[in-house]
């Protein structure tokens, strides 16, 4: 059983037990989160789409930690004018590990 669900902005093809990153997300560690936004579930091979979002169906998770991901350098530069910038970014995540699929 799977289901494509969209979290924090972006889309997810996600499995009970399964782990994954997201972007930060406004809750506690240890806490529990649930996502109403359910595009696709499939179930011992029966498929169900919504459009755009399955009535009723949700997406439960738990909350394992907040982290910062990889520092990722933005450089930028002009030639001959001697222009030179250069920045750096760490995209903060939240771990979480899917409990239950319902639909």
């Amino acid at each position: 059983m799977f289901a494509i669900v969209s979290i924090a902005g972006q889309q997810f093809k996600v499995e009970e037990g399964q782990q994954i990153f997201v972007h930060r997300l406004a809750a506690n560690e240890g806490e529990s989160v649930s996502f109403d936004a359910v595009h696709l579930i499939e179930h011992e091979g029966k498929v169900s789409i919504g459009t755009p979002h399955i009535g009723g169906a949700n997406v439960k998770a738990s909350v394992i930690g907040h982290l910062k991901g990889d520092k990722v350098i933005v450089f930028h530069k002009k030639r001959r004018k001697g222009y030179r910038k250069k920045n750096g970014h760490r995209q903060s995540f939240t771990k979480i590990k899917i409990e239950s699929i319902a639909g």
